[in-house]
This record gives structure tokens, C-alpha cells and sequence, in this order.
């Protein structure tokens, strides 16, 4: 006779793991939200080195004072459209032998006797000694702690060392590019927090009441997507008085940046209150004697802070290209201002482009780079903000 096995129990049978926790992190069964997000979003490899590269930028601009080798606003005149120096690791003394020694090659120079162009060479003979947290020009750390130490440079301070280059005023443009990344990663932060607020609040009200106030924000969301933007930031731009100062600029652009970037976000938000605003925890929310505001805010807007995330990630790269465009055209910030949208001015010419690409080239570059990877960032986000779903 056959024995029958006796029924499993609840404790017999194996866990249901919704994610693989190769790394022994725990059990998943009691994570927190935030935690098997993050878990989902390491295996995305992509997506992790992408964050890696954001946070890099976001380092380089924080101290961008000590990491440029000079001052963005110094110019070396003889060194007019200075081709890229290269850095060498030895260095043959005087008795022939090889040392290791940080260099870089000084410039040849010769002028054009009939169009009086200089064209430059690389000068294998002259040696400049390059070192790290070396002396050079004073600057403010974040215009409060003078200091004149920076990361790399030459060892003596009357040399020259320009791994990107010059541009027309013989400015280096390594050193403007590092102070160009603080403007333009931090307008992008700036003007996706002004269309956070603006989208997520109107939004909400929209997906939770319906009605006729869904029906008048989705009417504004259309006329304001229906505006050719060109043409807008065109009279926003010469509507800015002459006689503003730089960093006035800097945040009337950021806000009409951000005024024509909050609609998708509405959208988003709006579309996840219409699915929520009837679901258990909410009506008994309601039951429980909580007000509008504490319902919107504290029951449905928290289950929504991840898909807001990512939304919000994608969103960033949006900023830096709309400022980026501006810039190049003329309608955003303007010298003395440093951005990378401003050094792309120069790119403008196409004689400039010809006899120095470096100026087109290193820009646009750096722009190409922080868009990609805010884009793997916030698909790997929005993929890891449903940690539930394989």
C-alpha cells in the first residue's frame, strides 16, 4: 500500500522571490519599496555605470575652481587657436637615460608671411614639467575659500599647459569646459525642480478632483505644447533687459527653460492619480477622516516618488540640451558667462571649425556623454521603479 504524503504547509513550502538576491542581501519578502529598487536597479549594469558617469559630472562641476588647471577667463595671446597638447610620462636626462616624468610638449610656431595665420607644431625639445596640486592662479572655492592649488599642472606657473586647446582669445579650453559643466548640470537640476513642483501639483489636482479643473490644466498643457518653442525662447530672450547682470540671465533662462518643460510631467502624474484616487488605501484614508491635502500628499503622491524619479532623471537631459541650444543660438546665456552651450558659439564659424574642430568637437562631446547617460540612468530607474514586475 502506498503511502500518501501529507499536504505542505505554509512553512514547508519554498519562498517566492520576486527578485534574484545573488549578493545575499537578505530576505526580499520584508524589504522596504526603496530596497528592492535599488536591488532591480544594480543588476542593470548599464544603468549603474551610467549613474557613475552623471555623478562624475556633477563632482567635476561641485569643484570645478580646483580641477581646472587655470582660470577660465585668462587668455594667452601668442597661443591664439593652440592645437591640443598631449601628456608624456618620460623624460631622457641629460646623461640619456629614461626618467618618468609627468610632461608636456611645448609649442613651434610660424606665421603665415601672406594670410599672417599662425599655425602651431609640436616642439619635442622644449619640455613642461607637469605635476599634481600644483601652485597656480588664486581662485575662491566656491567664492569662499581662497586657494591656489589645482589638481594638475605645470610646475612652474609661467608655462602653458592646454590639453584641449585654446579658442580665439587663447583661453584653455579644458579650464572652461570644467566651469561650463557647473553651469549647465546645475540649470538642469535648477529647472526640473521649478517643473517638478509645477507638474507634480498641478497634476495631482488634476488626475484627483477631475472635473473641470482636469479640464481646465489639460487645456493649458495643450496650449502650452502647441507653442513653437523656438520662436517662444526668442521673445522671452528679447524681452531680458540689457543691463541684467549674468547670473540674472542665468535664472530668467532657467525658468523659461522650466515654464515649457512641466507638461509631461502633469501628464504623468495626472494619469497615476486617475488610477489610484479609487483604490483601497485611498478611500480608506478618506474614511479615516483625512483631509484632501493629507490624502494627495502623504498617501498617494509617496507611491508615486519613484516612478516621479525617473520621470524626472529623463528629464534633466532635456534641460541641459534646451540650454545648450539656446546658448548656440544666441538667445540664452552669454559671455562672460561659462557654458557649454556658450563655448559652442565658436562653432558658428565655419573657418573656426575647419582650423580648430577642438572647439566644436570637446562641447559637444560633453553634452553628447551627459545626455546618454541620463537616458540609461532613467530607463534603468524607471525599470527598477516596479521592482514586482520581470
Amino acid at each position: 500500500m502506498s503511502q500518501i504524503n501529507p499536504i505542505n504547509t505554509v512553512e514547508d513550502r519554498p519562498a517566492i522571490t520576486l527578485l534574484s538576491d545573488d549578493d545575499n542581501t537578505g530576505s526580499l519578502e520584508v524589504a522596504s519599496q526603496w530596497r528592492l529598487i535599488w536591488i532591480k536597479f544594480r543588476q542593470n549594469k548599464v544603468a549603474l555605470f551610467a549613474g557613475v558617469v552623471v555623478l562624475l559630472f556633477y563632482v567635476v562641476a561641485v569643484f570645478a575652481e580646483f580641477l581646472a588647471p587655470t582660470l577660465p577667463s585668462k587668455s594667452q595671446p601668442r597661443l591664439t587657436y593652440a592645437p591640443p597638447q598631449s601628456i608624456g610620462f618620460f623624460v631622457e636626462n641629460e646623461a640619456g637615460e629614461r626618467a618618468i616624468q609627468l610632461h608636456v610638449n611645448g609649442y613651434g610656431m610660424t606665421v603665415d608671411p601672406e594670410s599672417l595665420r599662425r599655425s602651431f607644431t609640436v616642439d619635442k625639445e622644449v619640455i613642461i614639467p607637469v605635476g599634481f596640486f600644483v601652485k597656480g592662479e588664486p581662485y575662491e572655492l566656491w567664492g569662499l575659500i581662497p586657494m591656489e592649488r589645482h589638481l594638475i599642472g605645470p610646475l612652474n606657473p609661467k608655462d602653458s599647459m592646454n590639453l584641449l586647446g585654446t579658442d580665439k582669445l587663447g583661453r584653455d579650453v579644458l579650464s572652461r569646459m570644467i566651469y561650463g559643466a557647473r553651469v549647465s548640470m546645475s540649470i538642469g537640476l535648477i529647472g526640473v525642480f521649478s517643473s517638478l513642483l509645477i507638474g507634480t501639483v498641478l497634476g495631482a489636482l488634476s488626475g484627483y478632483f477631475g472635473g473641470w479643473v482636469d479640464l481646465a490644466v489639460q487645456r493649458l498643457i495643450e496650449v502650452i505644447s502647441a507653442m513653437p518653442t523656438i520662436p517662444l525662447w526668442l521673445g522671452f530672450a528679447a524681452a531680458i533687459p540689457l543691463t541684467w547682470s549674468p547670473l540674472q540671465v542665468y535664472f530668467i533662462i532657467t525658468l523659461i527653460v522650466s515654464l515649457l518643460a512641466w507638461t509631461g510631467l502633469a501628464r504623468e502624474v495626472r494619469g497615476r492619480f486617475l488610477s489610484l484616487r479609487h483604490e483601497d488605501f485611498v478611500t480608506a484614508a478618506k474614511l479615516d477622516g483625512c483631509t484632501t491635502k493629507r490624502v494627495i500628499f502623504r498617501h498617494i503622491l509617496p507611491s508615486l516618488t519613484s516612478h516621479i524619479l525617473a520621470v524626472v532623471t529623463l528629464a534633466i537631459p532635456t534641460m541641459i540640451v534646451a540650454e545648450t541650444a539656446l546658448s548656440f543660438l544666441g538667445i540664452g546665456l552669454k559671455a562672460p558667462v561659462v557654458s557649454w552651450g556658450v563655448l559652442l558659439q565658436d562653432a558658428q564659424n565655419i573657418r573656426t571649425i575647419s582650423s580648430a574642430p577642438w572647439l566644436l568637437v570637446w562641447p559637444a562631446g560633453a553634452v553628447v556623454v551627459v545626455v546618454l547617460a541620463f537616458n540609461f540612468l532613467g530607463d534603468g530607474l524607471r525599470d527598477a521603479a516596479d521592482p514586482y514586475e520581470h
